[in-house]
């Protein structure tokens, strides 16, 4: 019985612990806050990405331009094609 008493507290507790988190998340977003892993290239240097693929570099050589991974570049090929 007593077991059961201690599983109903810590449910509750971990629903308060969710919704403060959830509120938390709220607000952060609202001050401009970004969540996620960090971007590697900024816009302009996407830009730049986007016209060096579209005058025929490879993916290869425009990641070594920027020094990321290849795999960064290749969604921007999909937005030219």
């Amino acid at each position: 019985m007593i077991m059961t008493i201690f599983a109903g507290i810590a449910e509750f507790e971990r629903d308060l612990i969710r919704e403060r988190t959830g509120a938390g998340r709220v607000n952060a977003r609202k001050r401009g806050v970004r969540f996620g892993r960090p971007l590697k290239m900024n816009p302009d240097q996407k830009k730049l990405a986007n016209r060096l693929l579209a005058e025929g570099k490879s993916v290869r050589d425009v990641a070594r331009t920027f020094s990321v991974h290849p795999a960064t570049i290749y969604p921007l090929v999909l937005l030219i094609s």
